[in-house]
This record gives C-alpha cells, structure tokens and sequence, in this order.
C-alpha cells in the first residue's frame, strides 16, 4: 500500500506571468473605476439630471440594455449628448488609456463592467434581469438583480 506521506508535498508556485499581469490589470481598474464614476456624476449633474435608470435582460447566453431612462426631477428628459474623458486599464499596459466618449456610453461601460463584477454569467442559460439606478445626488449606483433558474422536483414511489 502506498502511504500518502511518501509523496512529496505540492508547493504552492508562483503566479504565472499571465496571473501577474492580470492581477495588476485588475488593480488598475479597481483604482479607475471610481474616478470614472465621479466623472459622470459630476457631468450627470452639470446637465440637470437627477436619476438614470438603465434595465439589462439576458438569458440563452446573449443579454443587453433594454431600456435607459435619464430624468430631471420627474420628467423625463433626453440622455445629455456631451463627452467625458474616462481612463480604462489596458492589457499588458501600466499606464491607464484615456478617451473621451458620450455619458450614454460611459454609462453603458459602467453598467457592463457592474455587471460582470457582481454576476459575471448573468446573460447564461436562464439568465437575469434588472435594473441599475443612478442616484446623481446620493452618487450612488443601485443594482436591482433577479436570477432566473430552473427547478425540477423529482420524486418515485414504488409500492
């Protein structure tokens, strides 16, 4: 009988250059992802508006925004057609690039990125749906989530 003991133990390696670069690659973007959002609040509010609300719908392995609705006050108003200038991390790159791009697709990206973050998968097999709420006074960002699954409920009885 082999004894387990008579194997030499595994030793945890380093990370692979891959690993080492994708970790940084996160960190930059943990470290840009809320300036980019400060960005777009403070644009959202130099253009009066108080509320977005952008509803997402997935299932069967594709998903999209299905609606995005930009408000002032209570009325709803259309989406402000200025740029922003936003940083993104690049692969393999120390330094982040910067753009300029339309708030509609600041949001988008941002939405996309949340939602990978939290639920990556959410447009697989059953899929999800919901809504994030951009709070331009609170500076918060709402994620409304719902999970679509199937059950099955088995049971045989032999008499």
């Amino acid at each position: 009988m082999t004894n387990a003991s008579d194997f030499p133990s595994v030793v945890d390696s380093a990370p692979s250059h891959w690993e080492t670069k994708r970790a940084a690659q996160d960190r930059l973007h943990a470290e840009l992802q809320p300036l980019n959002k400060a960005a777009l609040f403070e644009a959202l509010a130099a253009a009066g508006v108080t509320l977005v609300v952008v509803s997402f719908d997935g299932y069967g392995d594709s998903g999209q925004i299905e609606n995005v609705e930009v408000k002032a006050g209570d009325t709803v108003v259309p989406m402000p057609k200025c740029a922003i200038e936003i940083a993104e991390a690049v692969w393999d790159q120390l330094e982040p690039n910067r753009t300029s791009i339309s708030i509609a697709d600041v949001i988008e990206r941002l939405v996309y990125d949340l939602l990978n973050d939290t639920h990556c998968g959410w447009e697989n097999n059953d899929g999800a749906y919901g809504d994030f709420t951009f709070d331009v006074a609170e500076r918060t960002i709402t994620l409304d989530y719902n999970e679509r699954y199937t059950a099955s409920d088995y049971s045989q009885h032999i008499f």
